[in-house]
């Protein structure tokens, strides 16, 4: 009865590969999330997305030198080296956001969209690995109004609607390589594409020949291909028997998008195009550097930081407040972009140890909690934004040995320095399923 459940098993993820990858190539036409996020969304390319492993977003977000049997850390591709399992991951978050702009406006907001696909598989076992994903680079999801009640001379009352959607993805494909018991090493190519768009609907009380209802949309399609390169470096007994100190880091090379703008307005029942135009956009190097520590098979430490000059950001597309890349919000306020960091904590414990053994559920679950501050790249009224947050889940065990269904948490603010602008407390939570089985075995006689 094992054989054929474990056959009919490889052939349902072999379909969700299939359907993922069909996914991928429709990717860029769909939206990347549903609802309102964040209004900070608007500015550059849009919130810039941090995610390695469903186990990593619980511990911080980080975990870039932590070493595991059943998660495979996409962000450093040194550890796609360390794989006896072929995994296939995947997942969606929902976010829930209040925003509060000089202390007394207050709006409530949600969103959700998928994290991530992972599919990693070992071509000699905890020698030579292959990873692949495919996820959101950035979001752009955000609405903003502003009315005008008090109507002056000949301007009636209007309204004017501010929306963005969709983003970046990006699609990475590479290999980790273990040199010998203390060193891995790992490089990927990664191709990012998208598109973002923006629109602003102008609408007023009271129409005539000279008002008339519009929509002003700016549609940008970018794409270009970019690299990483990850180092780890392992080693044991350090501080006591059998236990375990890593290092680790990564860097995603600077690139160059390419692509296209075109601006429409709508008016009435007409639709005009004003411009068409190409152009690029610059991507700034990336750098991860991160510890683990293992003091036993039950326990994991891990402190992580990232660091990205997004100050020497430059694009040849036009700065304007309506522009995918202007230098305004719609909601007022000029500003710039900045360096972007971010440092991060978190634990681990699975009572029972990683292997699991014949322990039941609750000591055969992962428990883990962190924390990470981070400065956004955004910079409104040229002051820096500040998120402060708290990140925690459950890695649940299933009857499928590698099979694990993770249930994260996370809770924080963004909040600007200086002006006020806005605020956002937000509350969210994902789910991922994680697919882990041995694949390509070569049968032995007896």
């Amino acid at each position: 009865m094992r054989a054929p459940f474990l056959r009919a098993v490889r052939g349902g993820l072999l379909a969700v590969v299939l359907c993922a990858a069909a996914g991928m190539m429709s990717a860029p036409a769909l939206a990347q999330s549903n609802g309102d996020g964040t209004i900070y969304s608007r500015y550059g390319l849009g919130s810039l997305e941090t995610f390695s492993s469903s186990q990593s977003a619980a511990l911080g977000g980080g975990a870039y030198a932590l070493r595991s049997l059943n998660y495979t850390a996409m962000a450093n591709p040194a550890l796609w080296s360390d794989q006896v399992f072929t995994r296939l991951s995947a997942g969606g978050s929902y976010e829930r956001i209040q925003a509060t702009r000089d202390g007394n406006q207050t709006s409530h907001l949600s969103s959700g969209s998928v994290e991530s696909v992972q599919f990693n598989f070992p071509l000699y076992e905890r020698e030579l690995g292959v990873g692949l994903s495919f996820q959101p680079y950035s979001v752009t999801n955000y609405r903003a109004l502003r009315t005008n009640d008090a109507p002056s001379g000949d301007l009636p009352a209007y309204e004017v609607d501010y929306q963005g959607t969709g983003g970046l993805y990006s699609f990475r494909g590479g290999l980790g390589y273990k040199v010998n018991e203390i060193l891995r090493v790992g490089a990927s190519v990664d191709v990012i594409f998208g598109i973002v768009e923006s629109q602003r609907r102008t609408e007023f009380e009271v129409t005539s020949t000279s008002l008339r209802n519009t929509v002003v949309s700016d549609a940008t399609r970018l794409s270009g291909v970019s690299g990483t390169l990850g180092a780890h470096l392992s080693f044991a007994d350090v501080f006591a028997a059998e236990d375990a100190f890593s290092v680790g880091g990564a860097v995603e090379l600077p690139t160059t998008l390419s692509g296209r703008r075109i601006r429409t307005l709508d008016e009435d029942l007409a639709r005009d195009t004003l411009s068409n135009v190409q152009g690029d956009a610059s991507i700034p190097w990336r750098a991860r550097l991160g510890v683990a520590y293992q003091p036993n098979e039950r326990w994991s430490f891990v402190l992580d930081g990232d660091f990205e000059p997004w100050s020497t950001f430059s694009s040849s597309f036009n700065s304007s407040s309506e522009g995918t890349f202007g230098r305004q919000f719609p909601v007022g306020g000029d500003g710039s972009l900045t360096d972007r960091w971010r440092l991060s904590a978190g634990a681990e414990v699975v009572p029972a140890g990683e292997g699991g053994g014949l322990s039941g559920f609750f000591g055969r679950t992962g428990y883990r909690f962190g924390a990470y501050t981070e400065q956004l790249y955004v910079q409104p009224n040229n002051n820096n934004v500040q998120v402060y947050a708290a990140t925690g889940g459950f890695s649940l065990p299933t009857s499928l040995p590698g099979t694990r269904i993770d249930l994260n948490l996370r809770a924080g603010v963004r909040e600007p320095r200086g002006d006020s602008f806005v605020r956002d407390v937000f509350y969210g939570v994902s789910v991922h399923v994680n697919f882990g089985e041995r694949w390509f075995q070569q049968r032995k006689l007896r």
